[in-house]
């Protein structure tokens, strides 16, 4: 089941995480559907959800990282 946060963010609208899965979920404002992220460990979720800017945060520590 996914977990989804909504996030304060003018690219992210929320970000979902599955625990059985270890798939992590991007909803961006301007595409559909949300992007999926493979093999990412819980505290990667919490630290992404947390970060004081969740873009830089996802540029910095997420994107091209965590393919499928």
């Amino acid at each position: 089941m996914i977990n989804w946060v909504n996030v304060s963010s003018s690219a992210i609208r929320k970000i979902g995480y599955d625990a059985t899965t270890s798939r992590m979920y991007i909803d961006f404002e301007d595409s559909d559907p949300y992007y999926t992220f493979c093999r990412v460990l819980a505290d990667v979720f919490q630290n992404f959800i947390n970060a004081r800017s969740v873009g830089q945060h996802y540029h910095r520590y997420i994107k091209d990282k965590y393919d499928c």
